[in-house]
């Protein structure tokens, strides 16, 4: 499976990162209770993977050759410039852009691990980034963080190796266990073990989910697997010139199965019989008591289409998303952060109370936002607009409610309390682009802001660049190329419109339609050779 792209869930799986409100408690209780599904869609061209929880689509991931993913990946990197200001430097990996690498990410070799995800962050103690990092100095880096928009991509120094039911790290000596194995005697059983196993060596490990019931056996032969991976890296290093890529981390398939296939999912159905195959021989090696939940699925209709989930897919991409109550949410990203509207629509409910109407509408919005988030994999900074709701307890209510279905996500949340304003401000885990951003591009015509001018405003711009053609003095003879919608309008709404501007203009101005035209834009042709003057006169 090493052609197929790579997955960023497995630091996060590792520490069990669930949900974690402001003050920071963990709600994981969701995850034992639904019947959970993976559909693995590959082709030469593409490759999809989606998860079912309960017959709904929750999650979707995607890779194709050109997506370049970087996250998990290890490169000998160069130090570009250290800026003590931001305690921040960035670091040349050979991308186009290069790496940011905050003070939090610096290597703190030989400390306890203290904090989630193997991240230990940046202690007091710790000197500043300045007296760590210099210009031109070689960095063995791990990128965290995919490039999105402007920004490049973020990398650590504090490397970790994940494998099926453990991740290594070789700076650190903590040992854990995933949070999402909560039985008391079976998580001091394989922190026991997994001090054992690393009692004389450096390093820490973190026993992952599916370590859940590992045996000493396979336990030690994972940790001596990975050890001897970091030491290949680390061989290969000391041999390399920066900028160089080390350890390119498993693709797409081959990280969901190694980071998300357990006894949690009831199947995993693919659609593919090479990757069929590789999943299989993959998962008779590390736990064969999972080879019953693999399907191959050879039906005529694409295997989205058979598992219903295709008109989902393609509904994640709207704005708009109606709410089974009959309001609606409005989901807007913009450059700083996502903003989300909630509306009643027509939903007017069945009862006098105009507030237990918001009410339901609130804690519809509130389950289905944390399902488009998780789905449409949104992150950074949110801001959610409930209706406003005069009592505090349904406040409250609707808080909860909304924290209760983001524990479901892999992702780590943060929320706020409902504001005065009715707003609930938010953050999601951003590792790479969302799917809208990755699987898109601005809009020619718009230049990606979703809207262009109308008719009637583009015609007074024409008539303003024929009063500035007229100024000049330099061209007589003008024709003006438009939209045929907009030469309608002109025919429609304004006959006179060309004799009124050659009157006003002493200009000959004359019009065409041409349907290779925007609707927003138009050109000034001028003289007998027509020579396109458009720039002249039109303020740009």
């Amino acid at each position: 499976m090493a052609e197929l792209c790579s997955v960023s869930a497995q630091d996060r799986d590792a520490a069990g990162t669930g949900h974690t409100d402001q003050a920071g408690v963990g709600i994981d209780h969701w995850r034992i209770q639904l019947r959970r599904e993976i559909l693995i869609s590959a082709s030469d061209e593409e490759s999809w993977v989606a998860l079912k929880e309960d017959g709904g689509l929750t999650e979707l991931m995607f890779d194709r050759p050109d997506q370049d993913r970087l996250v998990g990946d290890i490169f000998l990197g160069r130090v570009e410039a250290v800026l003590p200001g931001i305690q921040a430097a960035f670091v040349d990996i050979g991308e186009e852009k290069a790496a940011f690498l905050h003070a939090s990410d610096l290597a703190h070799e030989g400390e306890e691990d203290k904090g989630r995800n193997g991240s230990r962050g940046r202690s007091r103690n710790a000197p500043p980034i300045q007296d760590v990092l210099n210009k031109g100095q070689k960095v063995l880096v791990k990128v965290t963080k995919e490039a999105i928009s402007t920004k490049g991509p973020r990398v650590t120094m504090q490397i970790s190796l994940p494998g099926r039911f453990l991740v290594y790290m070789p700076d650190s000596n903590h040992v854990g266990v995933s949070r999402k194995i909560d039985h008391r005697g079976e998580r001091a059983r394989l922190r026991n073990m997994a001090k054992e196993a690393v009692a004389s060596d450096p390093g820490g490990v973190i026993v992952r989910t599916a370590g859940e019931e590992l045996t000493q056996e396979k336990l030690v032969k994972e940790y001596r697997h990975l050890r001897g991976r970091w030491k290949t890296i680390r061989r290969k290093a000391a041999k390399a010139q920066p900028p160089t890529l080390i350890h390119e981390e498993a693709k797409l398939i081959s990280g969901v199965i190694r980071d998300l296939f357990t006894n949690r999912f009831e199947a995993v159905t693919i659609d593919n019989r090479r990757v069929h195959e590789q999943i299989v021989q993959y998962v008779r090696t590390f736990d064969p008591d999972l080879l019953d939940r693999i399907h191959f699925y050879d039906g005529r209709k694409p295997l989205f289409d058979h598992a219903g989930i295709e008109e989902a897919i393609q509904r994640s991409f709207r704005r708009k998303v109606d709410l089974p109550s009959g309001g609606h949410v409005i989901i807007e990203p913009t450059e700083a952060l996502v903003s989300i509207d909630v509306n009643t629509g027509r939903f007017t409910g069945k009862k006098k109370d105009p507030e237990e109407t918001i009410l339901k509408t609130n804690l519809d919005a509130a389950r289905e936002i944390a399902a488009q988030l998780r789905l449409r994999d949104i992150g950074g900074i949110i801001v959610i607009d409930f209706i406003d709701m005069e009592s505090q307890a349904n406040r409250d209510r609707v808080l909860h409610e909304m924290r209760s279905h983001l524990g479901r996500d892999r992702a780590r949340t943060r929320t706020w309390a409902v504001s005065e304003l009715g707003l609930i401000e938010m953050t999601r885990q951003r590792v790479r682009p969302s799917l809208l951003q990755a699987l898109t591009e601005p809009c020619g015509a718009c230049g990606g802001t979703g809207h262009i001018w109308t008719a009637p405003t583009l015609i007074r711009e024409i008539e303003r660049c024929v009063h500035r053609a007229a100024a000049v003095g330099d061209d007589t003879d003008l024709l003006v190329r438009v939209h045929p919608e907009v030469a309608l309008q002109v025919m429609e709404s304004e006959p006179r419109f060309l004799r009124k501007l050659a009157s006003r203009t002493r200009l000959r101005v004359d019009m065409r339609d041409d349907p290779l035209m925007r609707h927003d834009d138009f050109r000034i042709l001028a003289g007998r050779s027509r020579i396109d003057v458009t720039a002249k006169y039109r303020v740009a």
